[in-house]
């Protein structure tokens, strides 16, 4: 894409998603607007579109659009200390996983799957994703 900014109809185009959508995202911080046209236009850098992508595939997984706009305005966090917490909750669904009835085991799939869904899209995220 190109480094050029871009009208609000653009950005949706390229992201797939309608102009109430890049409205809505603005309206809840999610987007920021780089600047304005001289008719007072909103103009999104092309890079926004990779956002709404990354923010749509948390949101289809159940993360909600306020802790996306929380994650995405609250600077650094320490990934290690999540990671160990990740890593220590995963080693006691393990071990609940041993002594689960057939349906409680079900239930720990279905939270497995989410979880590896999550980790696979926070890889996917581009390093360089602008999230201020």
């Amino acid at each position: 894409m190109s480094d050029t900014l871009v009208r609000i109809g653009e950005l949706a185009a390229r992201a797939g998603v309608s102009i109430r959508t890049v409205d809505y995202y603005t309206g809840l911080g999610l987007l920021k607007p780089a600047g304005r046209t001289a008719s007072n236009y909103r103009l999104y850098a092309p890079a926004d579109a990779d956002r709404i992508a990354v923010i749509q595939r948390l949101e289809t997984q159940g993360v909600s659009l306020d802790d996306i706009a929380a994650a995405f305005t609250g600077g650094h966090a320490d990934v290690t200390a999540i990671l160990t917490s990740i890593d220590d909750d995963l080693r006691v669904l393990n071990a609940a996983l041993e002594t689960a009835t057939p349906e409680t085991q079900g239930l720990l799939a279905a939270i497995a799957i989410r979880v590896h869904s999550l980790v696979s899209i926070a890889l996917q995220i581009p390093p360089d994703l602008p999230l201020g």
